[in-house]
């Protein structure tokens, strides 16, 4: 497949656009709305429930139903405390990590709108070089430019009100994307160009598809467990972003060898069945599409274990994308190994059969 064909000016438009907006964790279904939007015109009909998952649905009648899925939500924080003297202290909403927080721009999301703030944190010339300490919960808080408290709530901010990072889309050296929040709307992205291609290459599937995004990944793989059994699939193939391991300060004999670039990643772990990683494994080498592996020990803390886990067992993959510096506002991909992965889903779904079980005793 020429790759021209997978991600073409409309795309790409759908793509910043998508990234761009805000959608934390609970707080998706903006999102999940341009999400549907554009995949309207790929699907036969779409699934939602009450959380805010979206299933966009390809011959809804099959009673064979195979999964493609990505998780809709970004890491972001919540209001926890506002002092006397107006400043604001913070939780996780998700993986949120404090070392980045200082000196960044945020968005705090109220019933008025957005309102703008900023980590504060003290300049270098009035840090004690003796003890000087790094970004912590307890001493990371937000200013939103109050003296007091009760000017704060005027704003409409009070405990409980989401926080995100503003930091938007932009390429780097023509061929990395970088952003927030890929982690993980770039699957959500690239499971809806699989619909499209699937269209446009006039692909008809002998089992129902069910592109699913879906919510609240990022504590705990909860929307994928919701959904799984609204839909009861007999296979999911899962994509998310799994770690570039090339960069400084990360130990490869832990983390193993991936790298931006060198195409997507397969796992293996437990909660991956053999039968159906082989088949993934075998495309790839067919179609000439190149891999990395992953070993991911116990789980693969995405919505896999999900998948794999419900329902009395259902046959799971996991494709994943490498980025660098994830859960920072910088995360990074390649261009190639987004088309890679989308290419590798597409071409994976066309060797999947109605009833296979891909039992292991068959």
């Amino acid at each position: 497949m020429k790759k021209s064909e997978i991600l073409d000016k409309k795309s790409m438009e759908f793509l910043e656009n998508y990234l761009n907006n805000a959608a934390p964790t609970g707080y998706e279904a903006e999102g999940q709305k341009l999400w549907m939007e554009y995949l309207k015109p790929y699907v036969d009909e779409f699934i939602t429930d009450t959380y805010g998952t979206a299933v966009g649905v390809i011959n809804p009648e099959a009673e064979y139903k195979v999964v493609i899925e990505g998780h809709a939500d970004e890491i972001s924080w919540y209001v926890n405390y506002i002092s006397d003297e107006g400043l604001i202290y913070v939780v996780r909403n998700g993986g949120s990590d404090h070392q980045i927080a200082a000196s960044k721009r945020v968005n705090i999301h109220t019933k008025n709108g957005i309102v703008k703030g900023v980590f504060g944190w003290p300049a270098i010339h009035t840090r004690d070089k003796e003890k000087e300490q790094s970004p912590k919960m307890d001493n990371i808080c937000i200013d939103v430019g109050c003296t007091n408290k009760e000017e704060v709530e005027k704003l409409g901010v009070h405990v409980g009100c989401v926080i995100t990072y503003p930091d938007e889309f932009f390429v780097l050296n023509e061929n990395k994307f970088v952003c927030r929040a890929l982690d993980n709307r770039i699957g959500g992205f690239m499971i809806a160009q699989v619909a499209k291609l699937l269209k446009e290459n006039g692909k008809k599937l002998p089992f129902g598809l069910y592109i699913t995004n879906s919510v609240q990944e990022e504590i705990g793989l909860r929307g994928a467990e919701m959904i799984t059994h609204r839909i009861q699939p007999n296979v999911a193939i899962v994509t998310d972003v799994t770690h570039d391991t090339t960069t400084p300060m990360i130990e490869k004999k832990t983390n193993g060898l991936n790298k931006i670039g060198d195409g997507p990643v397969i796992s293996y772990a437990p909660a991956v069945q053999n039968k159906l990683r082989e088949l993934i494994i075998d495309t790839a080498e067919e179609k000439k599409i190149p891999f990395q592996r992953h070993a991911s020990s116990r789980f693969t803390g995405t919505d896999t274990d999900a998948f794999a886990y419900s329902n009395g067992g259902v046959p799971s993959a996991l494709i994943s994308l490498p980025l660098r510096y994830m859960h920072t506002t910088v995360e990074m991909v390649h261009k190639d190994d987004v088309e890679n992965v989308i290419n590798l889903i597409y071409e994976s779904l066309l060797k999947i059969k109605a009833g296979d079980s891909f039992s292991y005793f068959e």
